[in-house]
């Protein structure tokens, strides 16, 4: 096993993969050595990063997804497995927060709710559904299920994200168990506060910041890749004696 091409020869998607935690871990999975369906709803920041990538060989494709629309999911992965006949990897990484996530309990729409759900929750469902279809078939992959600190603590705020982050933790947990037979692994991720473009809005509050920042041992938000880095360890034959368990990268926030 060599640690500088981790991922050779896998074929992997990442969900929200056109910017963020998703961008970087396209990145890094392509420097590793693999080659990656990029989903996003963002099309033309995905046909962006498809084009650089792809300027001296034939590393990914790019290819509008809703997570929570089961069509797109068949369209994603048939057109991912005729292009390269495999899937080893699913990152579901796209997610949802904003206004909708971010209401107590007794401020919550049932559509906001709803929404929130749809994304952190069922989307993460439905590509693992459709990841086990195919891994089944090419004894075992790995599947790599982005939560947040929020799936595991509360805070004042933010009801709906917590308990769709929460779901994401469980059942991914619940996934592991029921498939580890067939040699598919299936673990989660939790950042802690992360500068990425869904929480650009709140961290450009300098209060905000500063109380987040201090709330943090290591004294600094998080950047996509300190998160894409604990995703390629899942990805990669590093870990292939580890699922359903969680890790949690967030500078030591959860620790007090």
């Amino acid at each position: 096993m060599t640690l500088e091409r981790r991922l050779e020869n896998k074929i992997a998607i990442v969900t929200g993969g056109a910017s963020g935690i998703g961008e970087a871990t396209v990145r890094l999975f392509v420097k590793h050595g693999a080659k990656v369906g990029i989903a996003d709803i963002d099309k033309d920041k995905g046909n962006e990063l498809e084009k650089e990538l792809n300027f001296s060989n034939q590393n990914v494709f790019f290819k509008s997804l809703d997570v929570s629309s089961e069509k797109d999911w068949e369209s994603f992965s048939d057109d991912l497995i005729d292009k390269w006949g495999k899937l080893d990897i699913l990152v579901n990484n796209a997610g949802m927060s904003g206004v909708k996530g971010r209401a107590v309990v007794e401020d919550i729409i049932l559509k906001n709710w709803d929404d929130v759900f749809s994304i952190n929750s069922t989307g993460v469902m439905l590509g693992t559904r459709m990841a086990i279809k195919h891994m089944k078939d090419s004894n075992g992959g790995s599947i790599i299920n982005v939560s947040s600190i929020f799936g595991i603590v509360g805070s004042k705020a933010g009801a709906a994200y917590h308990a769709s982050k929460g779901a994401a933790r469980i059942f991914s947990k619940a996934a592991a168990v029921q498939y580890a037979k067939y040699n598919i692994r299936v673990n989660s991720v939790h950042p802690g506060f992360t500068d990425t473009p869904m929480t650009l809005d709140i961290h450009s509050d300098k209060e905000i910041r500063e109380y987040r920042e201090n709330m943090t041992p290591l004294g600094r938000l998080g950047k996509p890749d300190d998160i894409a880095f604990g995703i390629l360890y899942l990805a990669s034959d590093e870990s292939e004696w580890v699922t359903g368990t969680e890790l949690i990268i967030d500078g030591g926030e959860t620790s007090w």
